[in-house]
C-alpha cells in the first residue's frame, strides 16, 4: 500500500526532522508546523541537512532539489487539512501532547490518520480525549530516525483493527520493520531499553566500572550496537528520565530514576543535544 500522499509534522525538532526526512525519502509531500517563524526555519535546516546527508551517501535517488520542494514548514496547523496522516512528534509531555493532538483533529479530515510519536505515554489515555479514537494510534519513531529500522505502532483500545493493518504497511513503505504493540506503559521497546539503562546508571554511579566498559560489555557480549549509556546519550538523558518516571508511576520502585541520572539533568547535561551527558559530545552536536 503507497503512503498517503501529503504528511503532516507537528514539531520540528530532532525527532520531527527525521520523520519529516523518512516520509520525504518515500515521495510523499511533508508539512512540518513549528511554534514561532524561528523555530519553523531551524526545523527547515534539520530537514534539508539530513537530506543533504542522503544524497550525498547514495541513500536515496531523489535529487536534493525534488525532495527540498516536496517539504514546506510553517507555523499553522490549518495547513494540515490536506494531509492523510498527521505525526504528532512534541516533546515527552501528555498534557502538551494532548493539547497538540486536540489541535490537530480540529482541523484534519474525517478520514484521516492521526499518531503521536511517543514513547511512553498510553495512546489509550491521549485518544480518551480526542473526537476519532479509532483513527489514532502510536507511531513510535528512534532516534537517529534516517539511520533506525525499527518504528513501534501502539495500538490503544480503540483503535481500529483495519487501521494498525494500514499503518503497519506505510511503516513498510518507508523502508522500515513495524513491530505491533498493545498500549502498555513504556510499551515494548522503552520498558526494556530504559530499564537496562536505570541499571547502566546505577552501575556507574555505585563505581562498578566506568562508562567505556559498562558499555563495550553490552557491546561485545551482547552484541549491542551501542552501550546503554552511549544510547542514553544519543536519546536524551531529560527524556529518558520522564519516561523512567511514568514507568515508576505504573510498575513501581523497579523503574524508580538513579540519583545520578537527576542530578545530571538537572545540570543540564542531557546528552548529546547539550553537548555532555556520560560522553562528551562538543563536536557532534
Amino acid at each position: 500500500m503507497s503512503l498517503p500522499e501529503r504528511i503532516g509534522v507537528l514539531g520540528g525538532g530532532r525527532m520531527g526532522a527525521g520523520i519529516a526526512h523518512a516520509f520525504l525519502l518515500a515521495g510523499a509531500r511533508v508539512h512540518v508546523v513549528e511554534r514561532d517563524e524561528s523555530a519553523a526555519e531551524a526545523a527547515r535546516q534539520r530537514v534539508v541537512t539530513t537530506l543533504e546527508r542522503s544524497v550525498a551517501r547514495g541513500g536515496t535517488v531523489l535529487p536534493l532539489d525534488e525532495l527540498t520542494a516536496a517539504l514546506t514548514v510553517g507555523t499553522a496547523v490549518e495547513e494540515f487539512a490536506a494531509a492523510g496522516l498527521v505525526v504528532e512528534a512534541v516533546p515527552e509531555d501528555r498534557a502538551l501532547k494532548s493539547e497538540a493532538l486536540a489541535r490537530i483533529e480540529a482541523v484534519i479530515v474525517e478520514d484521516a490518520v492521526l499518531a503521536s510519536n511517543t514513547s511512553s505515554i498510553s495512546i489509550t489515555a491521549l485518544a480518551a480525549e480526542l473526537r476519532r479514537p479509532e483513527r489514532f494510534l502510536g507511531m513510535h519513531f528512534f532516534n537517529p530516525v534516517p539511520a533506525s529500522t525499527l518504528i513501534e505502532v501502539v495500538t490503544g483500545a480503540q483503535t481500529s483493527s483495519p487501521l494498525v493493518d494500514t499503518v503497519r504497511d506505510w511503516v513498510g513503505a518507508l523502508g522500515k520493520t513495524p513491530v505491533i504493540v498493545r498500549d502498555s506503559p513504556g510499551f515494548a521497546s522503552s520498558r526494556l531499553g530504559v530499564m537496562l539503562a536505570l541499571e547502566a546508571i546505577r552501575m556507574l554511579e555505585e563505581g562498578v566500572a566506568s562508562a567505556v566498559d559498562i558499555d563495550a560489555a553490552m557491546e561485545l557480549g551482547y552484541r549491542h550496537p551501542t552501550g546503554p549509556l552511549r544510547t542514553t546519550d544519543i536519546v536524551g538523558l531529560d527524556v529518558r528520565l520522564g519516561i523512567a518516571e511514568e514507568l515508576e508511576s505504573a510498575f513501581g520502585e523497579r523503574f524508580a530514576p538513579p540519583a545520578l541520572l537527576r542530578r545530571m539533568v538537572e545540570d543540564g547535561h542531557l546528552g548529546r543535544k547539550s553537548g555532555r551527558g556520560f560522553y562528551e559530545w562538543s563536536d557532534e552536536r
